[in-house]
C-alpha cells in the first residue's frame, strides 16, 4: 500500500501544471516549470513526513499504514522533524528564486502543510484543509508567472479543492473501519451511507468549476473534451467504489492520477490549437 506516496506527488503536481500553463498563456517559463516541479516534489515529501509524525501513534493500528517507518520505530520522531525542516528549507530556497509575492504566499503554504495532519483530531473535514494545501501551489504558480493572482486562479483553486475532497474521501474510505476504532475523523466517516451521493455531487461541482475556468480562458473543444473524459473516469471510479471494499476504493483513489493527466492534456492541447 506504500504505492500511494508517488501517486500523491502526481496528484499535487497536475493542478500546479494546470496553473502554470494557464498563467503562462500556454508557454510557462522554463525557470518556473523547474522550480515548481522540484518544489512540489519536496513539499510532498515534507508533507508525508509531518503527516506520519502526527499520526505515529495511530498508524500502527491501521492495516494500510502499520509498516510506515515512524509507526514501526525504524525512524525516530526527532529524526523525522529534522528531515522535515531540511526538506522545507530546500523548498523555500527554490521559492526565493521567484518574486516577493510568491515568497509571501509560501508562508501560507507552509502553515497549511504543517497544520493539516492535526485537523483529523477534532474535525471530520480534514480533507478541506488538505484541499487548500494541495491547491495553494496553483496560487503561487500564478504569482510566479504573472506577479499577481487573477480571478481564474481562484476558480482553479476551488476546482482542485473540490477534487481533492473527492479523491481523498475515497482514500479515507479505505481506512474507515480502522479510523472508527481509533477515533480518527474524516469525510468518509462524516458522509457515512451517503458517501457515494456526496461524491457524485462533488464530481459535478468539479466539472462545473472547470467548465467555468474554460470559459474564462477561452478553452477550445479539446479542453472541454478532456473534461468529458475526466468525468467518465470519475464515474467509473464511483461505480467501482460502490462496493465500498477497501481495495476498490483504493483503486478509485489511485485512478485520479489519470483525471489530472487528462485535464492537463486538455489545457495544453487547447493552447496549442487555439492559443
Amino acid at each position: 500500500m506504500r504505492f500511494d506516496r508517488p501517486i500523491g506527488i502526481l496528484l499535487l503536481l497536475w493542478p500546479t501544471l494546470w496553473a502554470l500553463w494557464i498563467a503562462g498563456d500556454g508557454q510557462p517559463s522554463l525557470k518556473n516549470l523547474v522550480i515548481f516541479v522540484l518544489g512540489v516534489t519536496l513539499t510532498r515529501a515534507g508533507g508525508c513526513i509531518i503527516n506520519d509524525y502526527a499520526d505515529r501513534d495511530f498508524d500502527a493500528h491501521v492495516e494500510r499504514t502499520r509498516s510506515r517507518p515512524l509507526a514501526t520505530g525504524e525512524i525516530k520522531p526527532r529524526q523525522a522533524l529534522i528531515g522535515f525542516i531540511i526538506i522545507m528549507l530546500l523548498a523555500f530556497g527554490l521559492v526565493l528564486l521567484t518574486n516577493l509575492l510568491t515568497i509571501k504566499l509560501a508562508f501560507v503554504a507552509l502553515a497549511l502543510a504543517v497544520s493539516y495532519p492535526f485537523f483529523k483530531r477534532f474535525t471530520h473535514l480534514p480533507q478541506l484543509v488538505l484541499g487548500l494545501a494541495f491547491s495553494w501551489g496553483m496560487i503561487m504558480a500564478f504569482a510566479a508567472e504573472q506577479n499577481q493572482v487573477p480571478t481564474v486562479a481562484w476558480w482553479l483553486l476551488a476546482a482542485n479543492l473540490v477534487w481533492t475532497v473527492y479523491y481523498d474521501t475515497l482514500y479515507a474510505m479505505v481506512d474507515r473501519q480502522d479510523d472508527l476504532k481509533i477515533g480518527v475523523k474524516s469525510t468518509a466517516i462524516l458522509f457515512g451511507r451517503y458517501d457515494l451521493l456526496i461524491l457524485s455531487l462533488l464530481l459535478l461541482a468539479f466539472l462545473w468549476l472547470l467548465i467555468s475556468v474554460g470559459w474564462l480562458i477561452g478553452g477550445g473543444w479539446i479542453y472541454y473534451t478532456s473534461l468529458v473524459v475526466a468525468g467518465g473516469l470519475m464515474l467509473r471510479q464511483l461505480i467501482r467504489s460502490s462496493s465500498r471494499k477497501p481495495a476498490d476504493c483504493f483503486w478509485a483513489f489511485l485512478n485520479n492520477n489519470y483525471v489530472g493527466l487528462v485535464v492537463f492534456l486538455g489545457i495544453v492541447g487547447s493552447y496549442l490549437l487555439h492559443g
